[in-house]
């Protein structure tokens, strides 16, 4: 069995339908549906069972785990970037990241997390997944130090020798719906441009970038789910890694894209940015991926052209926007 926390969410019910796609139905669902819309992400997938994610801790600390686990894929976390409960976040993503990745290397379970690239702040030391620069690290929010806080426990204590960490970029795709203010820019900007033909995005406020020329690493959740796998099903190879596309773009190219998606000419309106944004707010990402290509993965990634269209076309555009793996 695979035990799968944040399994009704965006990329663990991905995930889920990857692995339905693989003929895994023998998964364990970690969440908590409370009154939101994940549900529905789940309405398509097979799996055995729920369960709560505060009686799974509970299980956890009880040490009552189900017997026979092939793996647990820790994807569950509050990924709210504008969380500002403290205690919170290092209860919810530090704490049960570590009781769990422990207790998985004390019964030999493969464990893989899912870290941040929010953990690397302003991107003042890069954005490579190697030692020194993870030592390094300044996140901007809460959130991102709480997945900073345990990517530097499991450094120092020689975790990633068996586990392995993965750090999401800007990821994008189905099963999103769900997420409020922290949906995608290209479900935003697909919204938006439905109702007003145009799309809003943030002016500049640096000499070096123009407007709408701020770049980000955006990656399709299909891609994501695919080195989940990857990793899954190889696992003599460990360590924390970087996920994204490897490649910058600007969010005038995410525009472009939907618009072309969507047969529509471009029409952006460039706005203010709010000031509590503009300090803190970062203008350049981009995932260095070396890593990865030379643990093994050879998969090529979607282009940003082909993501969106393919989620638009497929997906956004269709009467049931979601994953399905079964007919």
């Amino acid at each position: 069995m695979i035990i799968l926390t944040g399994g009704c969410g965006f990329i663990g019910s991905a995930t889920l339908w990857a692995l339905n796609k693989l003929g895994r139905k023998d998964v364990l669902i970690v969440d908590n549906l409370g009154h939101s819309e994940k549900w529905r992400n789940l309405v398509s997938l097979t799996f055995r069972d729920y369960i709560h994610k505060d009686k799974f801790w509970y299980e956890l600390q009880k040490k009552k785990l189900p017997r026979f686990i092939d793996g647990v894929l820790h994807l569950g976390a509050c990924s709210c970037t504008t969380e500002s409960d403290a205690d919170y976040l290092y209860r919810n993503n530090y704490l049960y990241t570590k009781h769990l990745a422990e207790y998985c290397l004390q019964h030999g379970i493969r464990f893989i997390y899912a870290s941040s690239g929010a953990t690397y702040g302003k991107g003042e030391f890069g954005f490579s997944d190697d030692e020194e620069t993870t030592r390094k690290l300044r996140p901007l929010n809460m959130y991102g130090y709480s997945k900073h806080l345990f990517d530097l426990l499991a450094l120092e204590k020689g975790y990633f020798e068996k586990i392995v960490g993965l750090k999401f970029f800007n990821v994008y795709g189905p099963n999103e719906f769900h997420k409020g203010d922290m949906r995608s820019v290209v479900t935003k900007a697909f919204e938006q441009i439905s109702a007003t033909g145009k799309l809003k995005l943030f002016r500049s406020y640096r000499s070096d970038y123009p407007d709408g020329g701020q770049m980000r690493d955006f990656i399709y959740v299909k891609d994501v789910v695919k080195v989940i796998i990857f990793f899954l099903e190889n696992p003599r190879i460990n360590g924390l890694f970087n996920l994204g596309s490897g490649e910058a773009r600007t969010w005038n190219s995410l525009a472009e894209a939907v618009f072309s998606a969507m047969g529509k000419k471009t029409n952006i309106e460039y706005i203010d940015m709010p000031p509590s944004l503009e300090k803190n707010y970062q203008y350049y990402t981009e995932a260095k991926m070396d890593k990865l290509r030379q643990a093994g993965y050879r998969e090529k990634f979607y282009s940003l052209e082909e993501g969106v269209h393919d989620y638009i076309r497929n997906y956004l555009m269709q009467d049931y926007p979601y994953l399905v793996s079964k007919s």
